[in-house]
């Protein structure tokens, strides 16, 4: 199975973390939400998988392009 990683589109703020390490997705599930100037911007599961690591925490800083989760296809 590939490890691929998830990148933030925006900077911004980790809003919410909607799933825990290890938890089994399909496709275009929410994995986290990313908040910039009062939008919120889901962060989606590029297929069925699951989450094997989550790089940020709720509240921090993010950066365009950054590494936030990494996940493995199914």
């Amino acid at each position: 199975m590939a490890t691929q990683t998830i990148r933030s589109d925006i900077t911004g703020t980790v809003w919410k973390i909607v799933v825990q390490e290890g938890d089994a997705l399909q496709a275009d599930d929410t994995i986290m939400v990313l908040e910039s100037m009062k939008m919120e911007i889901p962060v989606i599961a590029p297929e069925s998988g699951r989450v094997v690591k989550i790089l940020i925490a709720e509240g921090a800083p993010v950066r365009e392009g950054q590494d936030i989760a990494v996940f493995e296809e199914a």
